[in-house]
């Protein structure tokens, strides 16, 4: 006799519950304030029972820190345009038009003020992708910042606009961030 191997399905039932859960939260975000979300009105919205959600999440907290992770992964492109100023350049603006999206500011509202969790959710992949422009720099033998300083003179600014002052910060203007932050490195 032989023992099988037991594989995870791709896709499969714990994929579409995850996508429609996920789903549920965005339209429950665009519909609600972020206060109204519970689990079983996520549950109910998803068209699972709110025992599935809560055995795979544990609270709302974590349930939108796992939907944050999710669409803040990937959403932006690091670009290679072979200068640190054009890269960079590039990049903020990218994340300046995606943190213009009422639905992407609806979901980092709610995440950030769900826990301490929330906020490195909704910026931990932006890091990375700052990180990777750096070092790539670094590695041309180019003077860099360091990423802290990169994170605290770029994303800082968007981020602070985005989610606090309420002014859409224009590609134009987080473009404008990179020259400062250059020149004191």
């Amino acid at each position: 006799m032989t023992e099988a191997t037991v594989q995870p399905r791709p896709g499969g039932r714990s994929a579409r519950v995850r996508a429609a859960v996920h789903r549920a939260v965005g339209e429950l975000l665009a519909e609600e304030p972020a206060e109204a979300l519970t689990i079983p009105a996520i549950a109910a919205r998803a068209g699972v029972h709110a025992t599935t959600v809560y055995r795979r999440w544990g609270s709302v907290a974590q349930l939108l820190a796992d939907v944050a992770t999710s669409r803040f992964s990937g959403d932006v492109v690091v670009p290679d345009t072979g200068s640190l100023v054009g890269d960079l350049e590039r990049w903020t603006g990218d994340v300046a038009t995606d943190l213009a999206d009422p639905d992407v500011l609806a979901l980092m509202r709610a995440t950030i003020g769900s826990g301490p969790e929330g906020g490195s959710a909704c910026t931990a992949d932006r890091h990375a992708q700052l990180g990777a422009i750096i070092e790539r720099e670094r590695a041309r033998g180019g003077k860099v910042p360091s990423v802290e300083r990169a994170v605290d003179g770029l994303l800082g600014p968007l981020y602070y606009r985005a989610i606090f002052s309420g002014e859409p910060a224009s590609g134009e203007w987080a473009r404008g961030l990179v020259a400062p932050l250059l020149a004191a490195v």
